[in-house]
């Protein structure tokens, strides 16, 4: 039987005692991934930025547990406005540019979150 891994990229941790994702065998699944400014807690104002400090998040932390953003098959991604799809597609597409080979994708309204956040999402993927 694989034996459950932590993955931690730096400049990116939880509040709580949780690492960013976790992989047993070829399967990665991710806690909560925000846009935090990489190596701080800080919250940027604004969406565009949050996205791509998420994304950015989201690709260290599949390349920490050895694999590409290739290996990703799902993210579930909330939006504190769910009018805001177009930004987010805007830096879907960048990260997913082969409409052919996406992965599936789940947006949902936001209900909590951080202060500040505007968007989060968790990851799926699975290596070999």
């Amino acid at each position: 039987m694989a034996k459950r891994k932590s993955i931690e990229i730096k400049g990116f941790t939880h509040q709580n005692p949780i690492p960013n994702a976790t992989r047993i065998g070829d399967i990665l699944v991710s806690g909560v991934v925000v846009g935090f400014e990489p190596g701080t807690r800080d919250m940027p104002t604004d969406l565009d930025r949050q996205l791509e400090n998420m994304f950015a998040h989201v690709k260290a932390i599949v390349e920490a547990a050895g694999g590409t953003t290739d290996d990703i098959i799902k993210l579930t991604v909330w939006l504190k406005n769910p009018g805001d799809r177009e930004l987010l597609n805007k830096h879907w597409t960048r990260m997913f540019p082969d409409p052919h080979a996406r992965p599936s994708r789940h947006t949902l309204p936001m209900a909590g979150g951080g202060a500040g956040t505007l968007v989060q999402c968790d990851v799926m993927a699975v290596f070999g």
